[in-house]
């Protein structure tokens, strides 16, 4: 057999003759960080393209969740989910954060509105909810929590970029919202992130904190980090801009190759959306039940053994770490939908360059042929 190897992602790349130029713009400007003219424009372009009023640009999506705690002041506890990539909990704990996790919804996926009144405890002072598999939350029910109990909300809408519902760009709410731009991401800088704030003062704040605090050359106001995207990364995200629809187009096609060749092979089900106007098709998740001939597990296995790559997010859950076992919402008797997601889910190969052939051997090997 001759066919090579598939990946749970592969990330998009415009040809490089497209992105010589802007290279050439860059060594004549020698200009290479710092908010240069390229991380100026692609913060502009970004407001443009998601339809929100401030972008702030990162190094990476880790830090930008990092900085946006920071930026809100939270401390003491932060409710969110277990569901997630291990960042989301990371960042809590690197600002001195509790995280108290709770479970989520096993249709969507996100975190479970119902399950998070009880677990405000005077200590609370944030929620941090996942847009999972670019999937919104039930922003509306979270927002009323919040309001009701005096909390801030910081979205990680690492899975989410260009996720619309019927008002608009999902990224408008909550107090902040955090994007990923990593290579494995729908939209990536090589590595990069963002955070989408409400005003020009928050914005200012960020920008500070992720510049070691620095006002200007005499003066520091804030503990701040070194959280800067550079020059490269952003005139790469620039050129990724133009390619956007064409990208998601394609996911777009395989999302819906996929549905309708798994619709009919019992003991899987594939995830619905959650409400939103437009989709970024950034993952395929299945769930293998228990009336599909194989476990999770061997399916997983027997993809690998035909070179197919797929990937078990989220498994384990993150409330499995040793880090977060100990804490008493971490108990999987407390997480009984995302535990039994983490020990079903398999995502599927979803990214533009991936070829129908490909597409047709994993449907074989799900469907046993």
């Amino acid at each position: 057999m001759n066919d090579k190897p598939v990946f749970v992602t592969q990330p998009y790349l415009p040809p490089l003759e497209e992105f010589l130029p802007y290279l050439q713009r860059i060594w004549e400007s020698k200009v290479l960080t710092n908010g240069g003219p390229m991380h100026q424009q692609l913060e502009q372009a970004l407001c443009e393209h998601l339809g929100v009023e401030h972008v702030a640009l990162f190094n990476n999506g880790t830090i930008a969740l990092l900085t946006a705690l920071q930026a809100l002041r939270v401390t003491g506890e932060v409710i969110t989910t277990p569901y997630s990539f291990v960042a989301t909990a990371h960042s809590l704990l690197w600002n001195g954060i509790k995280p108290v996790f709770v479970d989520i919804d096993p249709d969507t996926l996100n975190m479970d509105p119902a399950r998070i009144e009880a677990a405000i405890t005077p200590q609370t002072t944030a929620i941090m909810p996942v847009h999972c598999y670019g999937n919104p939350c039930a922003v509306e029910a979270i927002e009323k929590i919040a309001d009701n109990y005096n909390l801030r909300v910081i979205y990680d809408a690492a899975h989410a970029f260009g996720v619309e519902d019927a008002g608009g760009s999902i990224l408008r709410h909550g107090d902040l919202s955090v994007l990923s731009f990593h290579a494995t991401k729908v939209f990536n800088t090589f590595e990069g992130g963002a955070i989408v704030c409400p005003d020009a003062k928050t914005k200012q704040r960020i920008n500070h904190l992720k510049n070691f605090g620095f006002v200007d050359e005499v003066t520091v106001v804030a503990a701040g980090i070194n959280g800067k995207m550079s020059e490269i990364n952003a005139a790469f995200g620039l050129l990724q801009l133009q390619h956007m629809p064409r990208a998601i187009g394609r996911r777009q096609q395989i999302d819906t190759f996929y549905r309708e060749r798994l619709r009919d092979v019992r003991g899987i089900r594939t995830i619905g959306q959650a409400g939103q106007t437009r989709a970024n098709h950034a993952y395929f998740p299945i769930m293998v039940e228990a009336d599909y001939p194989l476990s999770r597990d061997a399916l997983y296995e027997k993809l690998k053994d035909h070179d197919i790559f797929a990937r078990r997010y989220f498994y384990p859950l993150i409330s499995d770490f040793p880090m977060y076992r100990g804490l008493p919402s971490a108990q999987r008797h407390n997480l009984p939908a995302a535990s039994a997601a983490s020990a079903k889910v398999i995502c599927l190969p979803i990214y533009p360059a991936l070829e129908d052939r490909d597409l047709e051997r994993i449907i074989d090997i799900i469907g046993g042929h």
